[in-house]
């Protein structure tokens, strides 16, 4: 998925909130870019597949910690 959003995005991709709270992650990405749509994803729930270049989804276990890279897409 990188390169797929072009433009000036700032980070896109935030590998060291792995293994944090979910609210944490949230937290963190929108003080370094509060122009994104943060959400959270609990493990198992369906989503669209469509590509969204202001959105940030974050992936969490059944305990609420991210259990996937969180990146901009």
């Amino acid at each position: 998925m990188a390169g797929v959003c072009t433009g000036d995005l700032g980070k896109e991709i935030w590998p060291e909130l792995l293994g944090v709270r979910g609210e944490v992650a949230v937290k963190v990405i929108n003080k370094e870019n509060p122009k994104l749509s943060v959400v959270i994803i609990e493990e198992g729930m369906m989503v669209t597949m469509e590509i969204d270049c202001e959105r940030v989804r974050v992936w969490v276990d059944k305990n609420g910690i991210v259990n996937v890279v969180p990146r901009i897409g």
